[in-house]
Parts: structure tokens; sequence; C-alpha cells
């Protein structure tokens, strides 16, 4: 089975050995094979990987909605991997004339997504699918911000994270094409289905690992409702008899990012002996 992977850092560290995906990659190789899964994982510039997930012979990808869109290539987006989250967006100079896209109509536009931006502004122009614009557009492959300022373009539409790079080019966003994060991609006819359902189940469990912790706790039974109300589980919460007539111990996956708030309010309503533990991996 072959595995597109277009890995930054983040991923490379977090999902892969968390998963168990073993594998060595050696220097100046686009190609790595995993010591402990029939599987080969391939280094790609991010804008190629869906065209080799949906088009070729690999099963599966890590790659942006932005590059998804961009390519038109039909792939399924299989799993939100929490993070990348940026956004497309048309940008002006911060002292122009332009407050609004209408503005750009019949403009020249700079941008690495020449086909999401031409679809914005045959939106905007009203225009069919495939019909000639008023604005044009113009491809860059890089530094994409200094455009305007060297004279190439009116407007530009870029990927915006933090907003540092747009600001120190003395830009400003006007509107949102597109919001974007990485996503897991598979091909829809996958050349290993069982595999990749495997290696999918396995992100998903660290995914749900880095969300999640366990939380532990008993309480009375009469105040059971209450309780599984803040502490409802994924699916459901486990709840186990005591030897203590009238308690029950309960077991349930909460939010990390609520633990504190949860814990309080389990204390004010009856609870004791909650206990958290983290989560190094599972299946949901």
């Amino acid at each position: 089975m072959d595995l597109v992977n277009h890995l930054s850092d983040r991923l490379l560290f977090a999902v892969p050995k968390s998963s168990d995906i073993e594998f060595h990659r050696y220097n100046r190789l686009d190609i790595a094979l995993s010591t402990n899964l029939p599987i080969a994982l391939i280094f790609l510039p991010a804008a190629d990987i869906p065209t080799f997930v949906g088009e070729g012979r690999c099963s599966l990808g890590i790659t942006g909605v932005d590059q998804v869109e961009e390519s038109e290539v039909d792939v399924e987006l299989a799993l939100d991997l929490t993070f990348g989250k940026c956004k497309l967006q048309v940008q002006v100079p911060v002292d122009g004339p332009y407050k609004e896209p209408k503005q750009l109509i019949g403009k020249t536009i700079v941008s690495s997504f020449t086909n999401l931006t031409r679809k914005y502004f045959e939106k905007l122009e009203g225009v069919k699918s495939g019909e000639p614009l008023k604005t044009k557009i113009k491809y860059v492959g890089g530094s994409v911000e200094a455009s305007c300022a060297l004279g190439v373009a009116d407007a530009i539409v870029d990927l915006v994270e933090s907003g540092e790079t747009m600001r120190a080019a003395g830009l400003i966003d006007i509107a949102t094409v597109l919001s974007t994060s990485a996503y897991l991609i598979e091909s829809k006819t996958p050349s290993h289905p069982e595999l990749s359902q495997t290696i999918k189940a396995r992100i998903e469990g660290v995914l749900a690992a880095q969300k999640y912790i366990l939380c532990n706790y008993n309480a009375p039974r009469e105040n059971l409702s209450d309780l599984l109300a803040l502490t409802p589980g994924r699916r459901a919460a486990t709840v186990s008899p005591l030897d203590d007539e009238g308690w029950v111990a309960i077991s349930s996956m909460i939010e990390k990012g609520k633990k504190g708030e949860i814990m309080d309010k389990l204390k004010s309503k009856g609870a004791s002996d909650i206990i958290l533990f983290d989560i190094s991996n599972c299946r949901v």
C-alpha cells in the first residue's frame, strides 16, 4: 500500500509515533518505508498531494483543505487533524483605495490559488464558470505578499494564519475566500481498504487522546442524572455500583480544556474522590 504523507515537524513526531507507525527516513530522501507496517510514506509538496491521492495509487495523504479545493480533485476529507488552521483571504494595501471586494472587479489579483480566486471573482462578477472575467488573475508561487508593493498586483489572495506577514507587508484583509486546516484525506478507491481503515483508526485515537482526559469519581446514586449531564462521555459514561449502598463509581472521558470547570461542578453536586488520568492512546 502507498501512503502519501506531507508531514510537518509537529505531525511527524505527534501522529505517526503515537499511532505506532514506525519508520526511518534517511537524509535527503523523500520516501520512508515503515518498519512495522506494509506501507511507504512519501513526502511531497502540499499542493501535489490531492492529485496523487485522488488520481494515483496513493491511499491516504495529509494536506490542507485549501489545497484540496484548489486542485479540484475528488477525495474524501477523512479526519480534521486540528492544526494548521488559517484563512485564504483577499488582501489589499492598508493605505490604498480598496475597502471591499467589489472595488477589485477589473483589477489585477495575484495568488498561488488561482482556481479558488477565479471562483471567488466569478461569483463577485456574477458570471458563469469558464466565462471571461473582467478581473485579471495572475499566478505567483512564492512571496505573494510582496506583489502589491512591487507593482505587480492591486490585491492578493493568500493564506493568513497569525497575520504578522500580512501586516509586515502593509496589507489588510477585506474578505475571506476559504477557512482551512490540515486534514487526512483518502482516495475514493484505496488500494488496501482494510489497512487504510487501520491507519485512520490509529490516527483518530491519537487525536482523541490529545483532546480528552479520563475522569473517575464516586457519587450518590440520587445525584446521578445531574452528574452525568456534566460527564456524558464521548458516547456514554461507565457507571458501576459500590459496596457503599447508595453510591456509584463513574468513569467518563471529558474534554481537557474544560477539566477544571467540570471538576468544580462535580464537587458542588456531591461527587467525591474525583481523579483525572491522562490518555496516551485509544481507539474511538
